[in-house]
């Protein structure tokens, strides 16, 4: 047999295998859409409604979906990629608020003393112009003396001197200066600069050293009166700002001389410390201290606080922008509210805590009997009429007097730590502001509206005014405020005659603070 036979009989061989495989090929697509046919028809008449019921293909159970399993991470990734706004939201929030606390606990751990000499005797000097009664004063005083600062007070009478002495501390030294003498006031600040100039010994023997002033603090009076200003005598207004604004300017005027002569060597070649001198954070700094609450909304029935506050502001600015080119840093610490209870006598402390108003009435009594302590106040009765529902009002709300009522103060650890970087240079700020509310109502008064902080305080609208009386029978009746000689009817011999017997009816109750 030849080849060509032998090919022919392999392609005979194979064909029936062929055969059966394009067969099953054919049988299996055939299948496929018989199957496919046979569902739709199911389908359509399992969901025909004309079809009987009796008759009706029923639909096979669908499949049971395979369970995948998910790792904590994939569902969390899962739950990002859905919710990327949230997500976004709370990671900023998150890293803002650790942020924060780190940054708070560092400055918190921060270490503040003053510099020393190489003998380790103090070299730098801060003068406080601020009554020492005042506990903010003290306060202040025995912190920065406690780091390494000699403190001088200003002192101007006896009274304050021993005041002063009371504080018990060898670097917390009074220093006179009679403000109402400016030859005086002059030569006592002559006196002060040779001191600061005299070279100076830890203990004998020691290397000399000289002084460096590094602060001048303003602390003006932090206890205002409140009361309607039509109730306000003119002489009430002219002891007002003679004692709470004019006196820290001419305080603050008489040190400029001393400040902007730049006595002595550079602090740093002296002390122990080797680094580089810096002049921005050795030139003297000026710190005005003065209350925000107030001055920043402006209630009613505070006009002293508010226009004393907003004058000394002013005068902050005006002169920073003076001292500015002489490179003589003024920062404005404005105050929130501090809890003073270990520097105010215990007597203070309870009549606080039992919350009387300014004119000495229980806020209790107030909020139980409004009517019956609107009669009380010491006012014409026009007066009453017209504001003393509102002042009742505004004295027993929640946010009466520039604080929360039931809410203590700040610790005066905070207001150390700023007064302390101002001085040290950590803080460069024009305007710093310490204390529980001082942020807070800085804002209220800057973006919500007047109006609603009024009403939020109790102030509403009076629907009837009293009728009109003479002004000889306002001021005379016996619950007036005042007299017709404290309008200045009167000359100054009877005024000057009659000023110890009208003490009482000139004066207001001050505001009791922390």
């Amino acid at each position: 047999m030849s080849a060509d036979d032998q090919a022919f009989l392999d392609v005979l061989s194979s064909l029936p295998g062929d055969i059966k495989r394009y067969s099953e090929d054919v049988a299996n697509i055939v299948n496929e859409n018989i199957d496919k046919i046979a569902e739709s028809v199911r389908y359509t008449f399992a969901t025909s409604q004309w079809v009987p019921e009796q008759i009706r293909p029923r639909l096979p159970p669908p499949a049971p979906l395979a369970e995948v399993s998910t790792s904590l991470y994939d569902r969390v990734e899962g739950w990002v990629l859905r919710n990327k706004a949230l997500a976004t939201a709370i990671v900023l929030a998150t890293g803002t608020i650790l942020y924060r606390s780190y940054t708070v606990n560092a400055y918190a751990r921060k270490t503040r003393r003053a510099r020393r000499a190489r003998s380790g005797g103090r070299m730098d000097v801060v003068v406080i112009a601020g009554s020492p009664n005042l506990p903010l004063t003290r306060s202040v005083a025995l912190d920065l003396e406690r780091k390494g600062f000699i403190v001088f007070i200003v002192s101007s009478g006896p009274e304050d001197d021993i005041a002063i002495q009371n504080l018990a501390r060898p670097d917390i030294r009074p220093l006179g200066v009679d403000t109402t003498d400016p030859l005086s006031a002059s030569a006592s600040i002559e006196r002060f600069a040779t001191y600061l100039q005299s070279p100076h010994a830890a203990v004998a023997n020691s290397k000399r050293y000289r002084l460096h002033l590094k602060a001048v603090i303003l602390i003006p009076s932090l206890n205002y009166q409140t009361s309607p200003i039509a109730t306000i005598p003119p002489s009430g207004f002219a002891n007002l700002f003679n004692t709470h604004l004019l006196h820290p300017i001419i305080t603050l005027q008489a040190f400029l001389p001393l400040l902007t002569a730049r006595l002595g060597p550079t602090p740093s070649a002296e002390s122990s410390s080797s680094d580089k001198p810096d002049k921005k954070k050795d030139s003297p700094k000026i710190i005005v201290c003065t209350p925000s609450i107030i001055s920043s909304i402006n209630p009613p029935f505070h006009a002293p606080e508010a226009t004393v506050c907003s004058a000394l502001s002013a005068f902050t600015e005006v002169l920073t922008a003076e001292l500015r080119p002489l490179a003589i840093p003024v920062t404005h610490i404005q105050l929130g509210t501090f809890d003073f209870a270990g520097f105010t006598p215990a007597s203070t402390v309870r009549e606080h805590w039992q919350e009387r108003n300014p004119q000495g009435i229980p806020l209790r009594a107030l909020e139980a009997n409004p009517q019956d302590a609107e009669a009380l106040l010491p006012w014409p009765d026009s007066a009453r009429h017209a504001y003393g529902k509102n002042f009742v009002s505004q004295s027993s709300s929640a946010i009466s007097a520039g604080r929360i009522r039931g809410m203590r103060g700040s610790s005066l650890r905070e207001l150390h730590n700023a007064v302390f970087d101002v001085i040290d240079g950590s803080i460069t700020k024009g305007t710093v502001r310490v204390g529980l509310g001082a942020s807070v109502y800085g804002f209220v008064g800057r973006w919500v509206p007047r109006g609603l902080v009024a009403w939020m305080m109790g102030i509403r609208k009076v629907d009837e005014l009293a009728a009109w009386q003479s002004s000889h029978s306002s001021f005379n009746s016996p619950r007036s405020g005042g007299s017709v000689r404290s309008m200045g009817s009167e000359n100054e011999d009877e005024e000057e005659a009659g000023s110890g017997a009208r003490t009482s009816d000139e004066s207001f109750v001050a505001v009791p603070m922390e």
